[in-house]
C-alpha cells in the first residue's frame, strides 16, 4: 500500500521596497524568468512615502510601461490608477475632500460612458464612494473619515471599505473583470497610516503597476485626512498572472532593459530576453 503524496503549496512571492516601479520590476522580472505566468500567492510592500504621500518612481521603467501599454492598445499607468482613486480631481479640489466627492459624483457617467465595455460594471472608486447603499449615503470613505475624526478610541475594523458586492458580483459569467480588487483596510499605527489591499486575481503588464500607484494615491488621500503621513502600503494578491502578453514577445525589450538596470544584476532573465536586453543595452 503506497503513501499518500502531500502536495504542499508555494510559498508566497514578497516584494518590500521603497520604490514603485522597482517593486513591479521584481515581480516581472520573477515571472519572466520562471517556467508558467503566475505567481501565487504574491505580496507587495511599499515604504519609503514622501511626506505629501507621494511614491517613489523610476522614469525609465514607467515610461517604458506606459509607451508599451500604449503600443498593445491598453490603458496607460495614469488611467489605470484613475479607477481606484481620482487623483486629478482631487488635486482639482484643492484639499476639500466634500468637493472631491461631488466632483466625482458629477463627472462619473462620464468617465464610465468614455469605456463602457471595461467600466460597464463600475469602478473601485465609485464603488467605494457610491457602494449604493450603508452610512454616508453609500461614501465608504466618508463614513470611516467622520468616525476616525469624530472621537478618540474609535474601533479600528471600522476603517475598512469593500468594492466587492455579492449582490451584484457573485454571477457566473466566464470572463469578469471587474472586480478583482475585494477590499481596502486603513489602520493607523505609531509610524502613520498603514494601508492594506485585497486582490483575488491581478493583471501584472495590464493593471498591476497603475493599481499599486491608485493605491498609494488613495492611501496618501487618507492619511491626509486623517491627519498622519503614509507609512506603508501592502498588497496582498492571490494570483498574479503575466497574460495578454506573450512572456517572449520582442517588444518587452526596451522595458526588461530598464527593468533589468534598476533591479539590479541579481534578477537573471529568461533565455528569449536575455540576448534582446543585451542588444538594447549596447545601443544607450
Amino acid at each position: 500500500m503506497s503513501k499518500a503524496t502531500t502536495l504542499v503549496a508555494p510559498p508566497p512571492l514578497l516584494v518590500d521596497d521603497t520604490n514603485l516601479s522597482r517593486a513591479w520590476a521584481r515581480l516581472l522580472l520573477k515571472v519572466l524568468d520562471g517556467s508558467g505566468i503566475e505567481v501565487a500567492p504574491f505580496i507587495l510592500s511599499l515604504s519609503g512615502f514622501a511626506d505629501n504621500g507621494a511614491t517613489d518612481e523610476d522614469g525609465a521603467v514607467r515610461q517604458g510601461i506606459d509607451r508599451l501599454l500604449k503600443h498593445k492598445g491598453r490603458r496607460g499607468v495614469d488611467d489605470v490608477a484613475f479607477t481606484i482613486f481620482p487623483q486629478r480631481l482631487w488635486e482639482m479640489s484643492r484639499g476639500d475632500r466634500g468637493r472631491l466627492f461631488t466632483l466625482y459624483r458629477a463627472t462619473f457617467p462620464r468617465w464610465q460612458a468614455m469605456d463602457r465595455k471595461a467600466n460597464g460594471r463600475g469602478l473601485y472608486f465609485e464603488r467605494m464612494v457610491m457602494y449604493g447603499r450603508g452610512p454616508c449615503d453609500g461614501n465608504q470613505l466618508e463614513w470611516i473619515l467622520s468616525q476616525f475624526n469624530s472621537r478618540v478610541g474609535v474601533r479600528r475594523s471600522m476603517f475598512q471599505t469593500t468594492t466587492f458586492d455579492p449582490e451584484r458580483d457573485h454571477v457566473a459569467s466566464a470572463q469578469l473583470g471587474f472586480p478583482c480588487l475585494q477590499q481596502v483596510s486603513f489602520e493607523p499605527t505609531e509610524a502613520g497610516l498603514v494601508t492594506n489591499a485585497f486582490y483575488a486575481t491581478q493583471q501584472i503588464f495590464d493593471k498591476a503597476y497603475g493599481n499599486y500607484l491608485g493605491l498609494a494615491q488613495l492611501g496618501a488621500f487618507m492619511a491626509h485626512e486623517m491627519g498622519m503621513p503614509l507609512a506603508r502600503l501592502n498588497v496582498m494578491v492571490g494570483i498574479a498572472k503575466l497574460e495578454r502578453i506573450a512572456k517572449c514577445d520582442a517588444d518587452f525589450a526596451p522595458l526588461i532593459a530598464s527593468a533589468q538596470a534598476l533591479v539590479g544584476p541579481q534578477a537573471p532573465l529568461a533565455a528569449c530576453h536575455a540576448a534582446a536586453a543585451e542588444s538594447v543595452g549596447a545601443t544607450t
